[in-house]
């Protein structure tokens, strides 16, 4: 029977116990059928106005809230407070389908998954005040990145007390998802404090305000644009100290945009398939029959499944690692377990986005001038993976997985972006 997110699901380990540390997700293709049947109509209904979406600029709040309404945004919640707790695997694996439907609505929930995961590594007294919210279905968005003039691991935005009350005051950019949520997690810095902080704040609280003023040529309709807290008040309770942990949050988070890049691929090759199929115009200089008996159009179709297959496979690898990083009848040590999901999705890092580029750009070399038509807005499917693929350089992926190779260096996960500190030997004019 098809689970409910009211349903506990079947327990995989020796205890049925919610509250057993030892108890984990059930996995294996069965649940995750389970799973996707549950769900695909929901993605079946979000794909319908992709299109329409994207050229006319229009937010997908209705889509936002089907999800909402049948449970996926509970996935990963604990048994115990109301959730669905699948797999890392099946979890990464629906994303790519709903990337598939509309990578605007899987990319746009990141932040959200992510607070989840977050949550998880909290005491107990934080995951009773906040799992039970998310079961309820209250999404979360993301206020992490400034534009700029904030030092790397820094934050211009602050937390300031006055009088026991706590406020918060600052600008973000890049808030994909925020535009969406009840709630918003803001990183912040305090006077007196090292480091960063998370601050959580309702997301129509009068003091705060959203901007859907995102103008990357992909991936329009995430609400990536900029916020502003003016003096937002917030619970002393709901201040989390942002630590550099040896925790799985970066990879999670990484992994994410991996496996929207992977349901890019697969929509491309979807449209690839149905406008290869539908093709009645040909060349003098092809075969002279149709497009779909041309055996160099099937090749080529058969080289670009191969890549978006490859990308798919690649993610569904790195997110069992994850769980396996997790797995609490592995008892890996918190180094072994970071390194472990960390290496996984730096190494997919490298892998996936040129797979999926390539897919997306070649789908124009099985049609004629009449793909590039506006109306049918192919060229979204490149734009929005390049747009995604910019969120993380794989380069320095690439250095970081070389360095830990030969020389054992253990790698750092992506936890903050700013102005870089540049040498005086670097700069013009400096010393040698």
């Amino acid at each position: 029977m098809t689970a409910t997110a009211n349903t506990p699901p079947r327990q995989a380990t020796g205890s049925t116990d919610p509250d057993d540390p030892r108890t984990v997700p059930v996995t294996g293709e069965a649940r995750y059928a389970e799973l996707a049947a549950r769900f695909r109509p929901v993605f079946d209904r979000i794909s319908e106005g992709t299109l329409d979406r994207e050229a006319n600029r229009i937010l997908p709040f209705d889509q936002v809230e089907w999800l909402r309404q049948a449970g996926f945004t509970t996935l990963r919640v604990p048994a115990r407070f109301g959730g669905d707790p699948v797999s890392h695997e099946h979890l990464f694996r629906l994303l790519i389908e709903l990337a598939e439907a509309d990578s605007n609505v899987s990319h746009l929930l990141r932040s959200h998954f992510s607070f989840v995961e977050t949550v998880a590594l909290q005491p107990a007294e934080f995951q009773e005040r906040w799992f039970p919210r998310i079961a309820a279905g209250q999404i979360f968005g993301n206020a992490a990145t400034e534009r700029g003039g904030n030092a790397l691991g820094t934050t211009r935005t602050r937390l300031r007390q006055e009088d026991g009350q706590w406020f918060l005051t600052g600008e973000k950019y890049y808030t994909t998802g925020s535009i969406f949520a009840d709630w918003v997690v803001v990183m912040a810095s305090t006077e007196g404090l090292d480091g960063r902080q998370y601050a959580l704040v309702k997301a129509d609280d009068p003091r705060a305000t959203i901007v859907d003023d995102w103008d990357g040529f992909g991936q329009p309709l995430t609400g990536t644009g900029t916020a502003l807290f003016d003096r937002v008040p917030v619970h002393a309770g709901d201040i989390l100290q942002r630590k550099v942990t040896s925790t799985l949050e970066p990879a999670f988070f990484q992994l994410f945009l991996l496996a929207v890049l992977a349901g890019i691929g697969r929509a491309a090759l979807r449209d690839t398939r149905n406008l290869v199929g539908a093709r009645t115009r040909t060349f003098n200089t092809g075969s002279g029959g149709l497009f779909r008996d041309d055996p160099q159009i099937q090749e080529h179709v058969g080289l670009l499944a191969s890549k978006v297959y490859a990308a798919e496979a690649i993610v569904t690898a790195a997110a069992r690692d994850l769980d396996a990083a997790v797995d609490p009848l592995l008892a890996l040590s918190p180094e072994d377990s970071f390194l472990r999901a960390e290496l996984a999705v730096q190494q997919a890092h490298v892998a996936v986005p040129p797979l999926v580029l390539a897919a997306t750009g070649e789908l124009f070399d099985v049609t004629g001038a009449s793909a590039v038509s506006r109306g049918k807005a192919l060229d979204r499917h490149w734009r929005n993976a390049r747009t995604v693929a910019t969120h993380n350089p794989a380069l320095f992926k690439a250095r970081s997985v070389g360095d830990y190779l030969i020389n054992g260096t253990i790698p750092i996960g992506l936890n903050s972006i700013g102005e870089a500190t540049v040498p005086q030997s670097s700069t013009t004019g400096g010393t040698p």
